[in-house]
């Protein structure tokens, strides 16, 4: 996906189209958003994600070899646009892309 470097979007600080300059950001998972979320741990073991080290007395794999079967081959890209006038920056979530080119 080809991005120019600079592009006008509207800034929620001047309230106006301004030129802003685009960067990538990194994108933030669950557990660095929120670290602290009360009880998020124990719901997520619950659910079945969260499972701790090692295999746990199970088999390593499941069976069949453990294909990740409907994954996604791409990652959200987030941009990180920066106002020319008042220096604030706003993250913009776009669709997906395996790969994301400035010009």
């Amino acid at each position: 996906m080809k991005i120019p470097k600079k592009q006008k979007t509207y800034c929620p600080k001047c309230k106006k189209h301004t030129e802003m300059t685009v960067a990538e950001a990194k994108r933030r998972t669950r557990s660095t958003a929120h670290p602290m979320s009360r009880g998020a741990n124990s719901r997520m073991r619950k659910r079945g994600l969260r499972r701790g080290f090692g295999n746990q007395n199970k088999y390593s794999k499941p069976p069949g070899g453990g294909k990740r079967v409907g994954a996604k081959s791409s990652k959200k890209i987030d941009l990180r646009l920066k106002c020319a006038v008042c220096k604030k920056m706003v993250v913009h979530t776009n669709p997906r892309a395996k790969k994301v080119e400035f010009v």
